[in-house]
């Protein structure tokens, strides 16, 4: 719902069905990193699979598709031409690979939903790749397809909630969960919230006053 608090959540129906109870009055949000995580483990799913068909065996050194394992999860906006003239020669050095160079355009052009000029440039993209790609003859993306509009709700109401996420809410209980880890624990609770400050960047001295 706009003007309450949305939530990030990955694709899970748990963290979904957990979000719905406690957090009625908020708008369930897919968030950008996990769905570009999902489009590039489909795109490694098809890299294996079409190393293993043409080769036998897993990737290894010198193989044409195994050498171009990270510049594939890259944003094609970041490449060098060097890169991209690499990836190129994978791609034509032999016909099955065909499939790799699909799934490549399809991970990237899931990527390019969130670079669009406006929310609603990004969301008639997404809307798009919701409808397409479940049809892709590709079955590792036809699956990425039917996940992203088995989700399509929370995939869409990033671009509906000014990208919403609680990535810096995340990041701050990562840090408190590291020190507490370190720490084996405090008794004092006074301590506890001193040392979580210290960690975080937090304490000086108006925080201290008020302790």
């Amino acid at each position: 719902m706009r003007g309450c608090e949305s939530r990030r959540w990955t694709p899970s129906r748990d963290s979904k069905n957990a979000i719905d109870d406690q957090l009625q009055d908020a708008t369930s949000v897919l968030d950008a990193f996990h769905i570009v995580k999902l489009a590039g483990d489909a795109l490694d799913e098809v890299r294996r699979r079409v190393q293993q068909d043409t080769t036998g065996h897993r990737g290894r050194k010198g193989d044409p598709l195994y050498q171009i394992r990270n510049l594939l999860r890259a944003s094609r906006h970041r490449l060098t031409p060097r890169q991209q003239e690499r990836l190129r020669e994978a791609f034509v050095a032999d016909e099955a690979h065909i499939s790799v160079e699909v799934a490549y355009r399809c991970a990237q052009q899931v990527r390019d939903v969130f670079h669009q000029d406006t929310p609603a440039q990004g969301r008639r993209l997404a809307a798009h790749l919701i409808e397409s790609l479940p049809a892709c003859p590709i079955p590792e993306i036809a699956r990425l397809g039917r996940t992203l509009r088995k989700w399509k709700d929370a995939f869409l109401a990033y671009f509906d909630t000014d990208g919403a996420s609680n990535g810096p809410t995340e990041a701050i209980n990562g840090i408190i969960e590291l020190g507490r880890r370190t720490a084996r624990g405090y008794r004092n609770p006074t301590n506890y919230r001193l040392r979580m400050l210290l960690i975080a960047g937090g304490l000086d001295a108006s925080t201290h006053t008020q302790l």
